[in-house]
C-alpha cells in the first residue's frame, strides 16, 4: 500500500512537472474552456447552460485521451515497465495509477472551471453537487480505461495519437460538448451513442443540471461498464516491454470495449421501436 502511494504521489508530480503533460492536464483544458466559453458563449448561448459539464469532460479528455497513452507507451518502450517488474509491481497497479492521476488533474481543472463559469461566463452552475461529482467520477474512470487501453495496445506515440483522435474529435462535434445532442441528424445522434460523452452529458443534464433528459441512470451504467471494460481488457492486452511475449490476447480484443455502448446504441433502437 505505501509502495502503491508513493508511486501515485510520484505519477502525479510527473503530470505538472513534466511540460507535455502540463499541457494536456492543465494549460489545454483551461485554455479551451476560455476559448470556447467567450467565443461559444457568444454564438450560442445556449451553450452556457451546459458549460460547467462540457469543458470537465472536455478536461477529462484532454488529460486521459491525449496525455496519458503517450506516457504509457513512452514508458513500456524505454523499458520503464521492465524495471517495475523486476521490483514485483503488478501490470494492474501500473494503470491504475496513471487512470488515479488523470482523474486526479481533471477535478482540479474542473473545480476551477465550475467555480469561474458562472461569474465569468455566467454559464449554469450544477443544482445537483453530488450528482455532479457522481457524474465526473464515472465519466473520468470511462475515458481514462479507455486512455489506459490505447495505451496498451498503441505501439508507439503516432499511433496514440491517431486512436486517441479517433475518439476525442467526435466527442467534441457529436458527443453534446460544443453542439446538443437534440440538434443532430438522427443517423449522427445514434452514431453519437457510441461515444462516452454523449452519456456522460445526458447524467450530467439529469443528474447534475437538473435539465430534462431520457434515462440518466442508463447512461451512468454504461459510462460504469465501459470503463471497466476498457480497464480489464488494458490488464489483459498488457505487455511489459516492445519484445515482451507475455502478452494474453491479440490486441484485436480491444474493440470489445465498444461493447457497453454498442448495447447501449441497441437498447435506443428498442426503445424508438416500442
Amino acid at each position: 500500500m505505501k509502495a502503491s502511494i508513493m508511486h501515485l504521489g510520484f505519477e502525479f508530480r510527473v503530470g505538472i512537472r513534466n511540460k507535455t503533460l502540463m499541457l494536456m492536464n492543465y494549460l489545454f483544458p483551461l485554455g479551451g474552456y476560455l476559448m470556447f466559453g467567450a467565443l461559444l458563449g457568444e454564438i450560442n448561448p445556449g451553450f452556457l447552460t451546459t458549460i460547467v459539464p462540457a469543458m470537465s469532460l472536455f478536461a477529462i479528455m484532454s488529460g486521459a485521451l491525449l496525455g496519458m497513452p503517450d506516457t504509457l507507451v513512452s514508458a513500456r518502450n524505454a523499458g520503464v515497465f521492465r524495471s517495475f517488474k523486476i521490483n514485483g509491481v503488478p501490470a494492474p497497479s501500473l494503470l491504475l495509477i496513471p487512470v488515479i492521476t488523470s482523474m486526479l488533474h481533471a477535478f482540479l481543472v474542473t473545480v476551477v472551471i465550475a467555480v469561474t463559469a458562472p461569474l465569468i461566463f455566467g454559464g449554469e452552475a450544477p443544482v445537483n453537487w453530488a450528482g455532479f461529482l457522481l457524474v465526473f467520477l464515472t465519466s473520468a474512470f470511462a475515458l481514462a480505461g479507455a486512455g489506459a487501453l490505447i495505451g496498451v495496445v498503441a505501439a508507439n506515440s503516432r499511433l496514440t495519437v491517431l486512436l486517441s483522435q479517433l475518439i476525442f474529435l467526435p466527442s467534441m462535434i457529436l458527443g453534446g460538448l460544443m453542439l446538443p445532442a437534440s440538434i443532430l441528424p438522427p443517423t449522427l445522434a445514434q452514431v453519437a451513442l457510441l461515444l462516452p460523452t454523449t452519456h456522460a452529458m445526458d447524467a450530467f443534464a439529469g443528474l447534475a443540471m437538473g435539465q430534462a433528459t431520457t434515462q440518466p441512470w442508463w447512461s451512468l451504467a454504461i459510462l460504469v461498464t465501459g470503463g471497466a471494460v476498457a480497464f480489464v481488457l488494458a490488464v489483459a492486452l498488457f505487455s511489459w516491454d516492445p519484445k515482451s511475449a507475455t502478452r494474453r490476447a491479440h490486441p484485436v480484443w480491444a474493440l470489445l470495449a465498444l461493447a457497453p455502448y454498442a448495447a447501449g446504441l441497441i437498447a435506443s433502437f428498442s426503445s424508438a421501436a416500442n
